[in-house]
């Protein structure tokens, strides 16, 4: 993983995905949002839409990459950088790898599904036969924060949904194990 500084061009990158990560956001996705840029340029962008789209494969480096490699008309993108907001998942990043990115930039770490290092670290396998620069940090608080505001709503909201269920059935419990219904058969 490089630990060069940050350039503006990357701040700028960035901001952009979280841009993309506030998308993700309005239509109910988990926000996390990525940008490709080559040369200085954006090529393309994406966000989170596998509940929109029911893709379990739409993250938002997988949306950004299709759209850079339909745009660009080559499967391999050697001179492309991805700007993501959350740490790649190991799907995410084979693709990554295998597209042939320059470089990759993410925000926050991901504790549970993070392989640039979190859990495990596929772009450091020394086997594989492309190796990837990895940077990590930049404007992880406000990627973090955005994440944890996302998921705190998403809680409370579940909450009020089950207190509502619990109350409009008689103020029983809450958190009751379903039960079903029973069918005499003759």
């Amino acid at each position: 993983m490089a630990d060069a500084p940050f350039s503006p061009a990357d701040e700028y990158a960035m901001r952009l995905a979280l841009d993309q990560a506030q998308n993700a956001w309005l239509v109910g996705e988990v926000p996390v949002g990525a940008v490709i840029m080559r040369a200085g340029q954006v090529i393309a962008t994406g966000y989170n839409r596998p509940i929109t789209t029911h893709d379990p494969t739409a993250h938002a480096e997988i949306v950004a990459l299709r759209h850079a490699a339909t745009l660009l008309e080559n499967y391999r993108l050697p001179e492309c950088e991805l700007f993501v907001t959350l740490e790649p998942c190991a799907m995410c990043a084979m693709a990554l790898m295998h597209a042939r990115f320059k470089r990759v930039v993410f925000a926050a770490r991901d504790p549970k599904t993070g392989v640039a290092g979190s859990v495990v670290d596929l772009f450091g396998i020394p086997q594989l036969n492309h190796h990837t620069t990895v940077q990590a940090g930049l404007l992880e608080e406000g990627s973090a924060a955005l994440l944890r505001q996302f998921f705190a709503e998403r809680r409370e909201a579940a909450r009020a949904r089950r207190l509502a269920q619990a109350a409009a059935a008689g103020g029983g419990d809450p958190d009751p194990i379903p039960t079903g219904e029973v069918t005499e058969l003759p």
